[in-house]
């Protein structure tokens, strides 16, 4: 039986559930975690259905166990949010209310027997987890200041499973103090979050950090390890081998913004060697070009678990997107792939066309501005129709998409019962491609997000557009700016969303005057625009 202790929070939290993704529920602001805190004091020190079986503790005792109990239940929750962070934060909400009603119990349970023996030090109530500096001021540190700082991991018995050492510079003198702290922990330690922690120190000083730390940490069992944002390159890749080739079951491995080239990507390929577990590999914003991304599909040929695959921004080609594509296609419990700002082009497009009408987990693909072209895009979205039954997001910005590709694309989204975000921006879709999707819209009711700015969509488009959205429960933002739409079709789009108006998004890019084909504007102004929605009213999906 739990112990009620969010009443404001679960409120917000069933309105959530009514409108799903409708605000941010996570993090608590700093107000509600205090006021948490004080309620929990009085659950423990006041006469309550619990006190009385169990007893109270006194106000010290109580204020002292609700403050470490908050401190605790929220790590937990913050954790698991940080692995979801796409969500409205409605699931960490919910385990941050479940722990805070566990630990009191456990906490009023433990205080009858504390009046009995009073040897039972308060610190043995509720065991951090997690420790973690990146909270604190972005600055370098030195060994004076890493004593100080890493002074809770070396207590005796503590229950660390996480570090995360992100946002602080360190210097070699720290890393030699931190070097026989992490070798006394890294048989409990699951998680260690190294991103970010040599930022502007010599090449050879960092060099030599990453050494001190990888053979610190060398023979851990971890499941996540982050060593993003350190401009690693193949020397920074070497110097962690040691902690590399040790790991047997990492789970998730994220190497973004390491100016990772064509050398450090084999670097990768050789000194991890086993990925039988890995189910995260984020690599974005890496130099990677078609060489790199040949290695890196070694690891993800090797990666049959995998769950979530991020290569963006890296300079993939032509090349590096078909061995990408193909590594793709034995990732069968892929859920999450994004692949945005390369250079896939028509060839990589159809590969990983190929490859995605295996998958029927997939719930996220961001494949914006590959250069896909009608083709590619084309291959794609007959991939997608006939798989990936539970897809929640799909984005295709910026691939040179014309009204060509809509019927392909049409069949696809029909199919996408669960579809909750769709963006088409930055494409030349028109007014032609954009009714046709529209009419293939309609019978998805979970759609709260559907971005088709920047598509030359003249007042017949928007209008279809508006009418379409406006009645589905739920919806959230359609963003038509940037696009073609005259003065008139401004206020009739505006009309339509009166009485939701916070749902469509800002228009102030907007050109009415816009385009280049001046017999189109002429038959806008003449009302003709009214005869292509007409045609196009009626037009069936096809699925075939």
């Amino acid at each position: 039986m739990e112990i009620v202790v969010l009443s404001e929070m679960d409120a917000t939290q069933s309105n959530s559930e009514r409108r799903p993704f409708s605000i941010k529920l996570w993090p608590p602001s700093q107000n509600t975690r205090i006021m948490l805190v004080e309620r929990m004091t009085n659950n423990l020190s006041t006469p309550t259905l619990f006190t009385q079986k169990y007893g109270t503790l006194s106000k010290e005792e109580a204020e002292e166990n609700a403050k470490q109990i908050e401190e605790r239940a929220f790590t937990a929750a913050n954790q698991h949010y940080e692995k979801e962070p796409d969500g409205d934060g409605s699931s960490a909400v919910q385990l941050y209310a479940k722990e805070c009603s566990k630990l009191i119990l456990e906490a009023l349970k433990r205080g009858s027997t504390r009046k009995v023996d009073k040897e039972v030090p308060i610190s043995e109530v509720v065991r951090e987890t997690s420790f973690d500096i990146s909270k604190g001021p972005r600055a370098f540190i030195e060994a004076e200041e890493a004593e100080e700082l890493l002074r809770p991991l070396k207590e005796p018995g503590n229950s660390y499973t996480k570090v995360c050492f992100s946002n602080r510079s360190f210097g070699l003198g720290a890393a030699r103090v931190a070097e026989p702290i992490l070798a006394s922990l890294k048989d409990q330690l699951k998680v260690v979050d190294l991103s970010d922690f040599i930022a502007g120190r010599p090449e050879a000083e960092a060099l030599e950090v990453m050494n001190v730390f990888s053979a610190a940490l060398e023979g851990s069992v971890l499941k996540s390890l982050d060593l993003s944002n350190n401009a690693l390159g193949e020397k920074g890749v070497r110097a962690f081998g040691a902690l590399l080739k040790s790991q047997k079951s990492l789970e998730e491995l994220y190497l973004m913004n390491d100016g990772i080239s064509e050398e450090a990507a084999r670097a990768v390929c050789e000194l991890v060697p086993s990925t039988e577990k890995l189910r995260v590999l984020h690599f974005h914003n890496n130099m990677t070009g078609d060489e790199g991304a040949i290695a890196i599909s070694e690891v993800v040929k090797r990666s049959p678990l995998l769950e979530d695959f991020r290569c963006s921004s890296t300079r993939v080609g032509s090349e590096g997107g078909v061995a990408l594509s193909e590594a793709l296609k034995g990732c069968s419990h892929l859920k999450k792939l994004d692949l945005r700002d390369n250079m896939f082009g028509i060839e990589g497009g159809v590969a990983l066309g190929d490859a995605l009408s295996k998958h029927a987990n997939l719930k996220e693909a961001y494949l914006s501005y590959l250069n896909l072209e009608d083709k590619g895009t084309i291959a794609i979205a007959n991939a997608f129709k006939d798989s990936a039954p539970l897809l929640e997001v799909l984005e295709l910005a910026g691939n040179d998409v014309t009204p060509a590709a809509a019927p392909a694309l049409a069949a696809c989204l029909a199919a996408k019962q669960h579809l909750l975000k769709l963006n088409l921006s930055e494409n030349e879709l028109k007014d032609e491609g954009t009714i046709q999707i529209s009419k293939s819209l309609e019978g998805l009711a979970q759609l709260i997000e559907l971005d088709m700015s920047t598509n030359a969509i003249r007042r017949a488009g928007a209008r279809v557009l508006g009418h379409l959205v406006v009645k589905k429960p739920g919806f959230q933002l359609l963003n038509i700016n940037g696009n073609f739409i005259s003065d008139e079709g401004i206020d009739e789009v505006k009309e339509i969303f009166k009485k939701s108006p916070e749902t469509l998004g800002p228009l102030d890019e907007n050109d009415p005057e816009g385009g280049d084909d001046e017999k189109d504007s002429e038959e806008e102004d003449n009302g003709d625009e009214t005869e292509l929605e007409s045609k196009l009213k009626n037009l069936d999906v096809e699925e075939d």
